[in-house]
């Protein structure tokens, strides 16, 4: 793209959003769920909300936090966000019950592109990682393209997105550290024969740097376009701070600095260079 790169569109906008649901789904993570007005709720998959996180017996958080989104119901004006409980600003977070309000900045970044003429992608991905991808299966299902989801967690309780993809008649693969079957050699063996069988006109992945770097590599051998969707901490959120800067391969042997925040989350699979 010779240095040329989307940024992010507009209109963003802050509004206080209902809460209408915050349940824990396993030991580590929460699904939020907020009404919410236009455009909010006609954000795309892959992108994002800075979301001003309340104070909670943790701390309060000086920043707000990038949220991805985790499904999108624009019929009722709905967001969803699936987030781990890490730190002071999502341990804020888990103390929202319905009835309180949040204060969202958004949709923000570039978000996931699907192309009409693929007839089937594969999405990869890891840990929170699943949460990013999973609005992908929705607009595959719309866009008449047929998915094959490959989620990875540490323990079979950790998998998440699963009931999400198989509600959009997704194909799914789900492996785990516990038994050995997220091994990268496993991994790359049922890549390859996705490819093989012709089911893979595209790549999208989220959520671990080797397993980013393996579809990076099967990708080029094989002529395989795809995107991955880039987690960061940031400040602003649209570009202004800088905070969010990360290595991208440019022309040659160059390499770029970006801002994730607006220039992505979403980026093309062989342009990020390893964490």
């Amino acid at each position: 793209m010779d240095g040329i790169h989307p940024v992010q569109a507009f209109p963003v906008v802050e509004q206080s959003a209902d809460v209408v649901a915050n349940l824990f789904v396993n030991v580590e993570y929460k699904h939020l769920i907020v009404a919410c007005s236009p455009p909010a709720s006609l954000a795309l998959p892959g992108q994002f909300f800075h979301l001003l996180c309340p104070a909670s017996e943790a701390g309060e958080p000086f920043l707000r936090r990038p949220m991805s989104i985790y499904r999108i119901e624009p019929e009722r004006g709905r967001i969803h966000f699936l987030y781990k409980l890490t730190g002071i600003g999502t341990r804020g977070l888990a103390t929202l019950e319905p009835g309180r309000r949040l204060n969202m900045l958004g949709p923000l970044g570039i978000g996931f592109t699907l192309n009409p003429a693929w007839k089937n992608i594969v999405v990869l991905g890891r840990g929170v990682g699943l949460a990013t991808l999973a609005p992908l299966a929705a607009a595959a299902r719309l866009a008449g393209i047929g998915i094959t989801a490959i989620l990875s967690a540490r323990r079979p309780e950790l998998l998440m997105s699963v009931e999400v993809f198989k509600s959009e008649d997704a194909e799914i693969v789900t492996l785990t550290d516990s038994d050995g079957s997220s091994d990268v050699e496993n991994v790359e063996r049922r890549l390859r024969d996705l490819v093989e069988a012709g089911n893979a006109d595209a790549f999208f992945t989220c959520g671990s740097n080797r397993l980013m770097l393996l579809m990076q590599r099967i990708a080029k051998e094989h002529g395989i376009p795809g995107q991955v969707a880039l987690e960061q901490q940031m400040a602003c959120g649209l570009g202004m701070c800088f905070c969010c800067v990360r290595e991208f391969r440019a022309t040659g042997d160059s390499v770029e600095h970006r801002r994730v925040c607006c220039e992505g989350p979403c980026f093309d699979l062989q342009e990020p260079l390893s964490w």
